[in-house]
């Protein structure tokens, strides 16, 4: 024990480290339900080769944790922190191949310091498995590389599939390992290496579960995921507004002096290899390889279309790492500055809701609601419950409440996953219902006043009730529109795809 402490206080980096999961770790408690937590605790309690709108790791991984330590929100949210909290300690390891130790320290400094690693530790996304096993392909990718370890493709080959079956966007490790031999004069003979082609064919090979899934679906997943954004990029409106949010974002995830500093050796190498044709050495290209298709690609398109604040943080990893060769023992300490601020202000609005989200993307109120709902179940009997805003109601009811909840596909419109949990909707017909609808803005506790059309359509008779309020700390925070709906007309017989 002399010994571990002894460690870790000549070691100032791994005090800060620590100080930050341990913070993280003592926020979980307070952090309410999310709604992705729900959405994607949802998955894992429909266990599927793979997902609508996203491959399944993430809800494979919420439901081991849940049925080795039982349903909770603590337990959900220690699931990602404990995920991530490995995702950590694999880019130590892969950075250490790249740094001295000074600047080792600084860049793992730099990576626990960040506000995308306290998102990921605190809200189950896809992004949270696809950072872990991302960071594990650079890894198994260096030794079969540089330390001519050629066993190291197969597991690099496994663990780029597992990061696929996390989210789409890990396609770019095969992409970057390729722009990497390509470009690289010392390594570029290994394209004609058998081992680098048996990686990219065994990392499709684990990504069986995702085609077979997309076969049996006609291929809804893919085209969910590219269909609307190629349509989107296509029409080619430039919107500043995109761009500007786009930076915002990233200065918010990465900090400010994270973030000028990406943007400079980003500046940097591209200046140096479009106008000068020189490449860096091999470790360096090799981390620019996994960092700029994502990175630099994403900008590209942003004045064009809104690329969402987490499309960019697998290249982070080696991102981090670049900037660790640059950043200095200044910038290094306005930065820890700069993220204490920011945690302490994230503290306060976790524990105390200082500041209301006029959004449905909050933790407060869905456990109120869930209660509030079941009461008007005990008034209304024999009532369903569905709701209307794609999946964040309906996903967080269904994680508080013993009755199944249903989304829009009530109403006839696409409802994502929810659309292929093989529910037969015939068997609600002439049933009644509750509609819940959240009021995203809340001016007012009064009633909306107007039925929706769909709503008519899908039920004989539909009668507004009074609006639930949900109070936080004392305040109504919350308002949830309710209506009453008699007699269901099932348009759909079945969503069982």
């Amino acid at each position: 024990m002399d010994t571990i402490k002894t460690f870790i206080k000549n070691n100032k980096a791994i005090s800060w480290v620590l100080g930050f999961q341990i913070f993280r770790l003592l926020l979980l408690p307070f952090m309410g339900l999310m709604p992705q937590d729900a959405y994607y605790y949802l998955y894992g309690q429909n266990l599927s080769l793979s997902y609508f709108d996203h491959p399944g790791m993430i809800g494979y991984i919420l439901r081991f944790f849940t049925d080795v330590f039982g349903t909770s929100i603590f337990v959900v949210k220690f699931a990602d922190f404990f995920i991530t909290s490995l995702t950590i300690l694999s880019f130590y390891k892969l950075a250490s191949y790249f740094l001295s130790k000074q600047k080792l320290q600084r860049a793992f400094v730099l990576l626990a310091s960040t506000i995308f690693i306290s998102i990921l530790s605190f809200n189950s996304t896809p992004d949270v498995p696809l950072l872990l096993f991302w960071t594990l392909s650079l890894i198994f990718l260096y030794k079969a590389i540089f330390e001519e370890k050629k066993w190291f493709f197969i597991l690099g080959g496994i663990a780029m599939g597992l990061a696929f079956n996390s989210k789409y966007t890990a396609l770019l490790l095969q992409i970057g390992l390729i722009l990497f031999l390509v470009f690289s004069n010392k390594y570029r003979k290994l394209l004609l290496s058998p081992w680098v082609w048996f990686s990219i064919i065994t990392s499709v090979a684990v990504t069986y579960p995702v085609w077979y899934w997309n076969y049996q679906n006609e291929f809804a997943s893919f085209a969910f995921q590219s269909s609307e954004r190629t349509s989107s990029i296509s029409e080619f409106k430039i919107s500043p507004e995109n761009f500007f949010g786009a930076i915002g974002h990233q200065m918010f995830l990465l900090l400010p002096v994270l973030f000028l500093v990406i943007i400079t050796f980003t500046f940097k190498y591209l200046k140096r290899a479009l106008l000068k044709f020189k490449l860096p050495s091999s470790k360096t290209l090799f981390l620019l390889a996994f960092f700029a298709p994502t990175f630099v690609g994403f900008f590209l398109i942003t004045p064009i279309y809104w690329v969402k604040l987490n499309w960019m943080m697998p290249s982070y990893i080696t991102g981090i790492i670049l900037a660790g060769m640059f950043i200095n023992k200044k910038l290094l300490k306005i930065q820890l500055i700069l993220s204490i601020v920011f945690h302490v202000l994230v503290s306060l609005q976790i524990l105390f809701y200082l500041v209301p989200i006029k959004s449905d993307d909050t933790w407060v109120g869905w456990k109120e609601l869930a209660l509030e709902t079941e009461k008007l179940q005990e008034k209304y009997t024999d009532t369903f419950i569905f709701s209307n805003d794609s999946y964040k109601t309906a996903a967080c009811l269904n994680f508080f409440m013993d009755d199944k909840v249903y989304a829009q596909n009530i109403i006839g419109l696409p409802a994502l996953h929810f659309d292929y949990l093989g529910d037969n909707l015939a068997t609600l017909r002439g049933k009644n219902a509750l509609f819940i609808d959240s009021d995203k803005r809340f001016k007012n506790k009064e009633k909306l006043g107007e039925i929706d059309s769909l709503l008519s359509s899908h039920f004989k008779n539909v009668t507004e009730l009074t609006p639930i309020i949900i109070k936080i700390n004392g305040k109504e925070r919350r308002k949830f529109w309710v209506f009453y709906c008699e007699d269901y007309r099932a348009t759909i017989l079945s969503t069982d795809k």
